[in-house]
């Protein structure tokens, strides 16, 4: 009969599955095989095979051997090993030499998890001091065996995992740094946002000073009652005009979001949780040092700890630096630093930046439809100017001439847009309401 390809699983990786459940013998003796033989068949053949017996001696040639861990965690250090696809001497061997390039860190983290326990060395030790064979003992149990034998094994572990984690764990954080310290800063010394508040405050004291009189200041969520604060005729909210009034009276404002640094980046970040990390890269490479100590003769440790201290250093000074100027520029704004968070902070000026820029668009369409409407409304039809400077109509039937006219009764012709189809300019329409040019603006008062 022909081979099947499959990857068997060795009678200890059987137990406790649904193959140790089933009866595939029973199949056998339920089924007639001839056919099954007749039609596969690779060759001339003498008599049937019996299978069942060939399973019975296959399972004979491979004795169970003793396993003195529990049977779950030697399952689950059976499937890492086979994931590690290494041997356990060079496995351990890697370990005892803190070579990073042989173990990865995913590999680390799972060998991490089968550390022996005190009472499964003791189990195994005393299995070999009492002169029984190792091979007979599982794969996994000699593993282990080998494993827990390495000194300082836990501190092993975990110093070679933060020596992986650390190029991509500085790689990550410098940059969240950079967006907190470049943010605050900008914001901070921005001179035409200043501006622009100061314009806000202008509007929202003449608003108030019938009822609420005047103040001297802000809380920054206020800003994003601009765009919920509308004209009377509600066709523009009050951030489109104090944008009308900064491209008419302070265009040099216009651009004012220039100025400020990535306050977009600076809101996803955690300034709270890379004060953290940065604690914890403090504490790894305390420990690396240590190690050091105890293994000075590992060119290894010696090479890491003289590349990324002084790396570490210049992470916990840039720390100290976001922290401070993310401080200053909090309270500058008249908020807490304690509890007001970047996510809290940045995304308010990342909102008043988008609605100031969708503002801007609005204004410019609004501008563009009312100067093509009104080039529409001086320049003559072209049907009219062809019918005025056109022949005569020949005479013809009262019918014939009725039909006539009502094919020329066509709408007449709307100039598109310089950008788009006519549909776009309908959309536009839409989306913007006009704005009556004759009210008058709420900043001129009545003379009392």
């Amino acid at each position: 009969m022909p081979l099947l390809n499959w990857q068997p699983l060795k009678p200890n990786q059987v137990l406790g599955t649904v193959f140790n459940e089933i009866d595939d013998e029973q199949v056998l003796e339920e089924l007639n095989m001839d056919m099954f033989e007749e039609m596969f068949k690779t060759r001339a053949q003498t008599n049937p095979t019996d299978l069942s017996n060939v399973k019975k001696k296959s399972i004979k040639k491979a004795p169970s051997k003793t396993s003195l861990l529990e049977v779950n965690k030697a399952k689950n250090l059976a499937i890492t090993l086979r994931k590690g696809g290494m041997t356990p001497d060079k496995i351990c061997t890697a370990i005892e030499t803190y070579d990073q390039e042989t173990l990865s860190i995913d590999f680390l983290e799972l060998l991490e998890h089968f550390i022996p326990s005190d009472f499964e060395m003791k189990l195994l030790v005393n299995y070999e001091k009492d002169g029984r064979p190792l091979e007979e003992l599982a794969n996994e149990d000699q593993f282990m065996l080998r494993f827990g034998k390495i000194p300082r094994l836990s501190q092993r572990i975990k110093t070679l995992t933060f020596m992986g984690n650390f190029p991509d764990t500085v790689k990550r954080m410098q940059p969240q740094l950079n967006s907190i310290i470049s943010a605050s800063m900008s914001i901070k010394s921005s001179l035409k946002l200043k501006k622009i508040l100061e314009i806000v405050l202008a509007f929202g004291n003449y608003m108030n000073s019938s009822k609420r009189g005047g103040v001297y200041g802000f809380r920054l969520q206020s800003l994003d009652l601009l765009l919920e604060t509308k004209s009377t005729d509600r066709s523009q909210t009050l951030l489109h005009f104090i944008t009308n009034i900064i491209q008419d009276k302070y265009p040099d404002l216009a651009n004012f979001h220039t100025e400020l640094h990535f306050p977009d980046k600076a809101a996803l970040v955690s300034l709270d949780g890379i004060l953290q990390d940065i604690r914890s890269l403090e504490r790894g490479m305390e420990m690396t040092k240590k190690e050091f100590l105890v293994q000075d003769d590992s060119p290894v440790l010696k090479e890491f700890i003289k590349t990324n201290c002084e790396q570490l250093e210049s992470l916990i000074k840039d720390s100290k630096t976001a922290q401070e100027a993310y401080g200053s520029v909090v309270e500058y704004f008249g908020e807490n630093p304690k509890t007001t968070q970047p996510s809290m902070f940045f995304p308010t000026f990342v909102r008043l930046i988008k609605a100031y820029k969708t503002a801007q668009q609005d204004i410019q369409q609004k501008k563009k439809m009312e100067t093509e409407s009104s080039e529409e409304k001086e320049s003559p039809s072209p049907n009219k100017a062809g019918m005025q400077k056109g022949p005569m109509m020949p005479k013809m039937p009262q019918m014939d001439l009725i039909a006539e006219l009502k094919k020329r009764q066509v709408k007449p012709q709307v100039r598109e847009g310089k950008d788009g189809a006519l549909e776009d300019i309908i959309t536009d329409l839409r989306n913007t309401p006009y704005r009556r040019t004759d009210v008058r603006r709420p900043t001129q008062r009545q003379d009392t």
